[in-house]
């Protein structure tokens, strides 16, 4: 994967790139948006807390294709609130440690989930070189 920065425009916010290329002949694998919900049905409370399960969710879903946090090419993610930004990037950040790369990325404040508990969700794309 190429990370793509031009320099005529101001550098990303955090830690994410503007933009990624994908080689060709490279395999692709989407998440559907990943909630807050633990395996035994527990929702915790903060955003820091959720994000994390989001990403682990995430990590699990992409190892079923052969790809870990170091293959996201982009992720989108949602909270429900300003206040819920810090612990979302905290986690994101976290997840995203050791890997080397940095995907594109976009964070959007939306008015809510399917229930009012969550404040987090966080779908990825990821791509990794040769056969599965």
């Amino acid at each position: 994967m190429r990370v793509l920065t031009p320099p005529s425009i101001a550098p990303p916010f955090a830690r994410y790139a503007h933009g990624v290329e994908v080689p060709p002949g490279a395999r692709l694998a989407a998440t559907s948006g990943q909630l807050g919900l633990a395996a035994d049905g527990s929702i915790p409370e903060g955003a820091e807390a959720q994000a994390r399960i989001c990403f682990a969710n995430v990590t699990a879903i992409l190892a079923e294709a052969g790809m870990g946090p170091g293959d996201a090419i982009r992720i989108n993610a949602f909270v429900t609130g300003r206040e819920h930004m810090p612990g979302y990037m905290a986690a994101r950040d976290a997840w995203l440690a050791g890997t080397g790369r940095l995907p594109a990325s976009t964070l959007v404040i939306v008015s809510g989930f399917t229930r009012p508990e969550f404040v987090v969700e966080v779908e990825v794309l990821a791509a990794a070189a040769g056969p599965g």
